[in-house]
C-alpha cells in the first residue's frame, strides 16, 4: 500500500518522541527506524519494479481522502530518496558527537523523507503542495540546526524564496481551480486542454513553473542555493544537494510538464533556455569558489540545467536522459558531499585553499572523489557519460544543434573546476598540520564505497540499466 510510506515514518516519528525522547539510550533506536525506513522505501522501488513484476499495473492507494498514485517514475524517486537518506544518516552518525542532537536530527531526516514521498505519489495538485510545504519546513530546521550565524541566515534565505514560491504556487492552484473546477491531476489536464489558450491557463502554467524553478535552484531563482548548502550541517548538505531539490523541484517539474500542462513549443524553449543558462552560471560560479561546500552547490546548479535541458527537448529520449540524469545526480553529487563532510571534519575546514595531498592520508575519500566528478564530467564508462549523451542526442535528433553543442561545451567547464577542486584537496604535498588526518568510520567509508559502486556499476552495465529502470518513464510520461 503507498499510503504506508507516509504513515509509518509519521506515526513512527510520534511513538519515538512519546517514548525515547527522555530516554538517551533508547534516542539509538531513532536511528535503526530511519534506517528501516529508508531500506523499506528502496524495497519497494525494487521490488514492485516492472523488471520483477511483468504485469504489474500503476497502484492506486488512499488515506484521509488523499489518493496516492505510484507509477514507474515514482520507484526511480524511492530509490533515491532511501539511498540519499541511508547516506545522511550515516553521516549525522558520524559528525554529530551528541546523542540528544542525533536524536532530533533523524526526526527531522524521517519528516523529509516524509514529505518527498508524499511529493511524488500523490494524484491532486494541492496535496502535492502540502507535501512541498512539510519538505520545505522540515529543510529549513535542517539548514538552521547547527544555529550559527551563516546557518541562520542560509536557512533564512530559503525560508524567503520559499514563500515566495509558495505564494506563486497557491495563485497557480487558485487559478486552476477556476479553469478546472477540481484540483485532482486528470481534472486539471482536461481544464487546461479545453482553454489551451486562455490566458487565465497561461498565467497559471507561468505561475507554477516560476515556483518549481525556485524550489529546484535554477537561475536565476538560485540565490538561496549556494547559502544554504555551505551553511547547513554537513548531512543536511547531502540530504538537499542529493534529493530535496530534486523531488520538491526537479520531479515536480518533471511530472507537472509532461502530465498537466501544455507540453508545448514555447514551453520547450523556457525549459530549454533556463537549463542552459543554469548549467553555464552555475559551471561558470564554481570555477572561482574557494570553499569546497559552496562549489559543490553551484555544481549542482550546472548539473540540474542538465535534467532541465533534456526535459525541454520535449521527446521521450530528453525525458528519459533527464530522469537519468535526476538519479546519476543524487548518486554522484551526494557522494561529493559526503567526501566534503569527511574532510570538513578532519581539517576542521571547508577552505580548500588550507588542503593539499589529504589523498595520502585519506585514500578512500580521495579515490571515491575522483569517481564522482568524473562521473559528473560525462566522462566515459561512468554513469554521468551516459545520461548527459542521451539528453545530447535528444536534443540534437529534436534539431537544437546549438543546445546540445552548449552541453557539451560545459562538460569542459565541468572538468577544470573538479580538476582545480582535486588538485587543491587531494593532490600534491600534504600540507603542514594535516599529517593526523584518516578516513572517515567504516559506515561512512562503506556508504561511499557502495555510491562510488553504483556510479561504476551503472555505468558499465548501461544497457542493462537503461532498459529495466530508465527507458519505460518514456511511455508512462509521454501519454
Amino acid at each position: 500500500m503507498p499510503s504506508l510510506m507516509i504513515l509509518i515514518p509519521l506515526f513512527g516519528v510520534i511513538i519515538l518522541n512519546l517514548l525515547f525522547a527522555g530516554n538517551v539510550r533508547m534516542r539509538r533506536w531513532a536511528f535503526l527506524f530511519a534506517l528501516a525506513v529508508f531500506v523499506l522505501q528502496i524495497v519497494v522501488a525494487v521490488f514492485h519494479h516492472p523488471f520483477l513484476w511483468k504485469n504489474s499495473l500503476d497502484r492506486i492507494d488512499s488515506f484521509f481522502g488523499v489518493s496516492f498514485f505510484v507509477d514507474h517514475l515514482s520507484f526511480i524517486m524511492f530509490i533515491c530518496i532511501g539511498m540519499v537518506s541511508i547516506t545522511s544518516l550515516f553521516v549525522a552518525r558520524y559528525t554529530m558527537a551528541e546523542e540528544s542532537g542525533r536524536f532530533k536530527f533523524t526526526n527531522l531526516l524521517i519528516l523529509a523523507s516524509l514529505g518527498m514521498s508524499g511529493i511524488i505519489m500523490v494524484k491532486d495538485i494541492f496535496s502535492l503542495y502540502v507535501f512541498m510545504e512539510i519538505t520545505a519546513v522540515s529543510s529549513f530546521l535542517l539548514i538552521a540546526y547547527p544555529k550559527s550565524l551563516e546557518s541562520l541566515e542560509g536557512s533564512f534565505k530559503y525560508l524567503i524564496l520559499s514563500a515566495v514560491a509558495t505564494v506563486l504556487m497557491l495563485s497557480s492552484i487558485g487559478l486552476l481551480l477556476l479553469v478546472s473546477g477540481s484540483t485532482s491531476f486528470s481534472a486539471i489536464a482536461a481544464g487546461i486542454g479545453a482553454s489551451r489558450n486562455s490566458s487565465l491557463v497561461i498565467l497559471a502554467v507561468g505561475l507554477f513553473i516560476c515556483g518549481l524553478f525556485i524550489k529546484g535552484g535554477l537561475v536565476p531563482f538560485h540565490g538561496w542555493l549556494p547559502d544554504a548548502y555551505m551553511a547547513a550541517p554537513a548531512p543536511a548538505s547531502i540530504l538537499l544537494a542529493g534529493i530535496v531539490t530534486k523531488a520538491a523541484g526537479i520531479y515536480t517539474l518533471i511530472r507537472i510538464v509532461t502530465s498537466l500542462f501544455p507540453y508545448d513549443q514555447a514551453v520547450n524553449s523556457i525549459l530549454m533556455f533556463i537549463g542552459t543558462i543554469s548549467i553555464f552560471v552555475g559551471a561558470i560560479a564554481a570555477i572561482g569558489q574557494d570553499n569546497f561546500k559552496r562549489m559543490l552547490a553551484y555544481s549542482s546548479i550546472s548539473q540540474i540545467g542538465y535534467i532541465i535541458l533534456g526535459l525541454g527537448a520535449g521527446t521521450g529520449l530528453g525525458i528519459a536522459g533527464a530522469v537519468f540524469h535526476l538519479f546519476n545526480h543524487s548518486v554522484f553529487k551526494s557522494l561529493l558531499f559526503v567526501n566534503s563532510a569527511v574532510v570538513e571534519k578532519e581539517t576542521g575546514t571547508c577552505n580548500m585553499n588550507k588542503m593539499g595531498g589529504i589523498s595520502q592520508r585519506m585514500p578512500v575519500t580521495g579515490t571515491t572523489s575522483v569517481i564522482a566528478f568524473l562521473s559528473t564530467c560525462g566522462i566515459p564508462p561512468l554513469s554521468g557519460f551516459w545520461s548527459k549523451l542521451i539528453i545530447v542526442i535528444a536534443l540534437w535528433q529534436a534539431g537544437q544543434y546549438t543546445y546540445a553543442a552548449l552541453a557539451v561545451i560545459a562538460s569542459v567547464i565541468t572538468l577544470a573546476y573538479f580538476l582545480s577542486m582535486q588538485r587543491r584537496v587531494f593532490f600534491g604535498k600534504l600540507k603542514v598540520g594535516l599529517e593526523n588526518i584518516k578516513d572517515a568510520d567504516k559506515g561512512v567509508i562503506g556508504v561511499s564505497i557502495i555510491l562510488a559502486a553504483i556510479i561504476a556499476g551503472v555505468g558499465v552495465f548501461f544497457p542493462f540499466v537503461y532498459t529495466t529502470l530508465i527507458s519505460p518513464v518514456k511511455e508512462i510520461l509521454i501519454r
